[in-house]
């Protein structure tokens, strides 16, 4: 895996969140390159990955020639701490006597390129993340104190040292190549899974609506074909519907019947204005009254499954004759699960004193 590629996955990965709890114990290494003339006048390349960029240091390449602080191998006493150069230049200081930042700083001030601190006297090529939140932009590493002191017995000695930087590579318990391998082709997994059933979920509800459409229609033109095997009449004067003391009213239109209206006489003897029950009947295909099923009372068998269970359960409201409320009833009962007998229940005495009449 090249380099660039495991920095694009790392950022990946922790944009992600898949290893934001284990950032704060990760760390990136820093190749360090350091170019010089011998004693016998011959160029000297020296480079390893031995470095460890500091927790708020950029992830950049800096270079130039090392310079020391001019007393103190801390680089901790007030200004001028080194004597610069034209020349771009790295600071060399030795870690102790104060902060991370109050070092950083002091170089940064004089115009250095980068800050390498190198460790304790004893402590050999160990290196730690430094912390410096308050000395930003500025690229900082640590080296060891065996690379440190030799580089620095270099320049005491008079050797111009050049020394180059560049971002290594990430290490920690979640940062190695196989687990950037593995939580890559993870997260990869994950997001494909994802589009694969929002993909199987949209299309099942574009099949489902399909097959209601469907069905929809079959019912419809079997809807129509049923209005036309029923039974039609025009009210006369002599009819119950429009004399007597009852006033009868299409539940439809909720108007009273009159003489010369066409009205249609469903199999259950129910009977509406013709222009109101049709368009009604159409889409539900019941009696507005008792809910009888037109299609199966005349014969006819369709498959409703698909549409019962892509359509919300329906609420038909009942008006009495004579009334003054309307009902809303739900066509069947929740709480029975046989739907043989799940008839509708009606707590309406005025609605069966008229039903009872009327037969």
């Amino acid at each position: 895996m090249g380099k660039k590629t495991k920095h694009s996955l790392l950022l990946l990965l922790y944009f992600s969140g898949l290893v934001h709890s284990s950032v704060a114990i990760a760390f990136w290494t820093a190749l360090v390159q350091i170019k010089y003339l011998n004693s016998l006048n011959q160029t000297v390349i020296q480079e390893c990955e031995c470095g460890q960029f500091g927790r708020n240091s950029p992830l950049a390449q800096a270079g130039g020639v090392v310079i020391l602080p001019n007393k103190y191998p801390d680089g901790c006493k007030p200004d001028p701490v080194y004597n610069g150069t034209e020349l771009p230049w790295i600071a060399l200081a030795q870690r102790g006597n104060c902060s991370f930042s109050e070092k950083i700083n002091a170089a940064k001030r004089q115009g250095a390129m980068a800050v390498v601190v190198f460790d304790d006297d004893g402590s050999g090529n160990r290196t730690i993340t430094m912390k410096h939140e308050e000395a930003l932009e500025i690229v900082a590493i640590m080296i060891g104190n065996i690379q440190g002191t030799e580089i620095a017995g270099l320049v005491k000695n008079g050797t111009e040292v050049q020394m180059f930087i560049d971002a290594g590579n990430p290490h920690g318990p979640w940062m190695d190549t196989y687990w950037l391998y593995f939580m890559s082709i993870a997260f990869f997994i994950v997001t494909a899974a994802s589009v694969a059933y929002f993909l199987f979920i949209s299309a099942n509800r574009l099949y489902n609506m399909r097959m209601h459409r469907r069905a929809e229609r079959r019912l419809k033109s079997e809807a129509k074909k049923a209005i036309g095997h029923l039974q039609t009449r025009t009210l006369k004067r002599d009819d119950k519907e429009t004399t007597g003391d009852e006033a009868y009213m299409c539940a439809v239109c909720i108007e009273s019947y009159k003489a010369g209206e066409v009205v249609t006489v469903l199999t259950c003897d129910h009977i509406f204005h013709k222009a109101c029950i049709e368009p009604w009947l159409l889409e539900k295909r019941t009696c507005p009254m008792c809910k009888c099923d037109i299609l199966k009372a005349l014969g006819v068998e369709v498959e409703k499954k698909s549409l019962s269970q892509a359509s919300p359960q329906e609420v038909s409201i009942i008006t009495v004759a004579g009334g003054e409320a309307m009902y809303e009833v739900p066509l069947t009962d929740p709480l029975n699960s046989d739907p043989e007998r799940q008839q509708n229940h009606y707590d309406n005495r005025a609605f069966e004193e008229e039903t009872a009449r009327r037969q």
